[in-house]
């Protein structure tokens, strides 16, 4: 797919990058899971946790200080090479990394988990949720359970520029089908990359919600929370590795979690 391939190669100018801020931060012990994952992921130990767009895999190396193994898989070459080499900077034994595309992975990874984590900013980089949850589905053992946390599709239609304002200007459509595209890409921990093509994909809670549901799980919870997991300009930092606006008390939510688990066993 050329948009999946656009994106992969988008993210790749920024994988050095995030390798060295990222290492930065877990060396000096300042990266963490935010506390609504930390809080509603609970006790781990023992268990063996899948983390899907890992990126160049800090928050699977975290993971893997709080479970039994912990496996990392992403799309671009660069993010798992630089992901390993984070493994053994740290000296990280019980982590692992898989380069594959996501909408492909059940296919070629026949592996079970007791968790599959995905979180921030990565749902909006697939095309299609339902070959998303299938895999989750897939990819659970029979007692696990699926884990979500990423930005509010209500928050991500509202123009980023006047945001800060107050102003709720609404931007990207909420029921949008066709991606939107952008000619740069980063930000949050490298300065922004140029003279790419990223194409996002905007994504209703009903899109996340059926895809489990579509998949053969069945709801745990799903919660919304006015903090947003980034700075999208004009934010404070509050408790917890979030951020929001000063004028946001209660008025909109910038993110949620949602955990699901298989209604009926899949695996014999």
């Amino acid at each position: 797919m050329q948009e999946i391939e656009s994106n992969k190669h988008a993210w790749s100018q920024l994988s050095a990058d995030h390798y060295q801020t990222f290492k930065r931060s877990l060396q000096q012990g300042t990266h963490q899971l935010n506390r609504y994952i930390r809080q509603e992921l609970g006790d781990l130990s023992g268990k063996h946790v899948i983390h899907l767009q890992c990126n160049t895999g800090a928050d699977t190396l975290t993971l893997a200080g709080m479970c039994a193994e912990a496996t990392g898989v992403d799309l671009v070459p660069d993010n798992i090479k630089y992901a390993r080499q984070l493994s053994q900077d740290l000296q990280i034994s019980n982590a692992r990394f898989i380069e594959a595309d996501i909408m492909q992975l059940a296919e070629l990874h026949h592996e079970t988990y007791d968790v599959v984590f995905v979180s921030e900013g990565a749902i909006g980089w697939l095309p299609d949720l339902k070959c998303w949850g299938w895999t989750i589905g897939q990819l659970l053992k029979d007692d696990g359970f699926v884990y979500v946390f990423d930005s509010h599709p209500f928050f991500l239609a509202f123009d980023e520029q006047k945001l800060p304002a107050g102003q709720l200007e609404i931007k990207y459509p909420y029921f949008g089908r066709e991606p939107d595209v952008d000619d740069s890409i980063g930000g949050y921990a490298s300065e922004p990359k140029h003279g790419v093509k990223a194409y996002f994909w905007m994504y209703t809670v009903a899109d996340v919600i059926n895809a489990l549901l579509e998949a053969g799980l069945a709801l745990d919870y799903f919660h919304e929370f006015e903090e947003s997991y980034f700075d999208a300009g004009g934010m404070q930092p509050v408790a917890g590795q979030l951020h929001n606006y000063d004028y946001n008390q209660g008025l909109f939510p910038m993110s949620f979690s949602v955990r699901a688990h298989p209604a009926l066993p899949a695996h014999g």
